[in-house]
């Protein structure tokens, strides 16, 4: 059997086996979707392969087969969907039923009665993802594309197989789909399926913030994230679940003075993480840096526009964000508010004369995360006067050289108390109280301050020599 496409060899294995399974229970089967698609696009390579394969019959029939087939394969079947996964060491094969689906107006989850292929492409949510290859022995490795996806994928274009209203009225997560397709692959979304999700925008309504944030986090993992966030914005779908976001946008001139569009300087502050190379909570970092903006903005006759305290009031909202975007409370949403609250400090200690005492305290507040706040503060320069860019970009350099001096001598980040709270009880004879976390925080303050270098013995003994004073003692 010669699969007629260059695909790798372990792959083509695979879609023997399933060809030959298949063909012993006299059920037709196809891969349909990612994988088909791109191979065109030549990113296998790129992707983890997406393996999906629709049968005409039981899709958890198939599975069960194939998993007899392949030796030492895991079966996972999933009764309430019609769907089963086969696991092998290198792949996750997921078999379902070919299907037509018809829906209600105030759900997603459709009614599912059995279909023909063309059915099942008809329920895809873009041409690009209908595309599919037979594996039957008859045609085996033939192109099936009812839509013209391929087309679609030569000309650059997000488009649905059928009316996009009914396509999005139907499922309207498929309108994020869109969208994020169209800035991982960056495709130009056709006319007349955009202005269907303008129009249908209001629906996302039903659609969970789980869902949506899956969508939303792979767009802001591409590798240019305002392109989808420019859509989002454009449609109307981001201020149907990040209103926050969507209200940065515009604006205010008074006395002739304006400031720059809070929304447009965000999302180039979030593609130049990406540039640095951001993870994904780096990049939820740029995203809120200047959320708190429109409600701090002010006008003051001598200084312009002004906003301050967006630094501490966004990051007073960003576990609020989290919640109601569904991402998670745990150690990565206190990165994203600990940079948030912080991204304006590294830009106050440009000067030359700034202090050890200054940068101990960034240090000490950013911890391991003062690399990743670094970053951020230079994403945040999005002037285009290219002369004021270099400069600060040189006071940037200037701060980091004595960040790294400072730290190699001080040992600041992630900096741990030198006395424990027993030793401070037993060397002062006292019991549990308010005053040994004074004794300990006079001893951060002090090392903080560089009046005694950050070590055990020098805190002990300022402890000792400060001892009287600690216990409200006079001399």
């Amino acid at each position: 059997m010669n699969f007629p496409l260059q695909i790798p060899a372990s792959h083509k294995s695979v879609f023997e086996v399933i060809s030959k399974t298949a063909a012993s229970i006299n059920q037709p089967v196809y891969i349909v979707g990612g994988y088909v698609r791109d191979f065109y696009l030549d990113r296998l390579k790129q992707t983890e392969p997406d393996l999906d394969f629709v049968t005409l019959g039981s899709g958890i029939s198939l599975a069960e087969k194939v998993h007899q087939a392949i030796e030492g394969s895991h079966l996972s079947v999933f009764k309430q969907f019609g769907t089963a996964l086969v696991k092998t060491d290198e792949f996750e094969l997921e078999f379902v039923g070919a299907r037509k689906e018809s829906y209600r107006k105030n759900s997603r989850k459709p009614i599912v009665e059995n279909g023909t292929l063309e059915d099942d492409q008809l329920r895809r949510d873009l041409t690009i993802n209908a595309l599919s290859w037979s594996l039957n022995e008859e045609d085996f490795g033939t192109l099936v594309d009812p839509f013209g996806g391929i087309q679609d994928l030569k000309n650059k274009l997000i488009r649905t197989p059928i009316d996009p209203k009914q396509t999005f009225d139907d499922d309207p997560l498929r309108m994020l789909r869109a969208i994020r397709f169209a800035t991982q692959l960056n495709f130009e979304i056709e006319e007349k399926t955009y202005q269907a999700i303008s129009e249908m925008a209001p629906r996302l309504e039903i659609i969970s913030k789980e869902r949506i944030i899956t969508e939303l986090n792979k767009i802001i993992m591409s590798n240019k994230p305002s392109i989808g966030f420019a859509h989002l914005f454009h449609t109307g779908l981001l201020k149907q679940f990040f209103p926050q976001m969507h209200r940065l946008q515009g604006v205010k001139e008074k006395n002739g003075q304006t400031h720059k569009d809070n929304f447009w300087h965000t999302l180039q502050v979030l593609d130049n993480v990406v540039e640095y190379g951001g993870d994904l909570w780096l990049r939820w970092a740029a995203i809120l840096h200047d959320i708190a903006k429109p409600p701090t903005q002010r006008f003051d006759n001598k200084a312009g526009w002004t906003f301050h305290g967006h630094d501490a009031l966004g990051a007073k909202w960003t576990k609020g964000i989290f919640r109601q975007l569904g991402l998670p409370l745990d150690e990565r949403m206190r990165y994203v508010r600990k940079l948030v609250r912080l991204h304006l400090r590294p830009i106050a200690l440009v000067s030359e004369e700034v202090s050890d005492s200054a940068i101990r305290r960034l240090i000490f507040e950013a911890g391991n995360d003062i690399d990743d706040l670094m970053t951020l503060c230079r994403a945040d320069i999005t002037s285009k006067n290219d002369n004021k860019v270099e400069r600060f970009q040189k006071n940037f350099n200037r701060v980091e050289k004595k960040i790294k001096e400072v730290e190699k001598k001080d040992h600041i980040r992630n900096w741990k108390n030198p006395l424990s709270g027993e030793e401070i009880m037993e060397a002062l004879k006292i019991k549990p109280s308010k005053t040994i976390g004074d004794i300990k925080d006079a001893v951060k303050e002090a090392i903080l301050n560089g009046e005694i270098p950050n070590d055990h013995d020098a805190a002990f003994e300022y402890m000792m020599d400060n001892k009287d004073k600690f216990l409200g003692r006079s001399n």
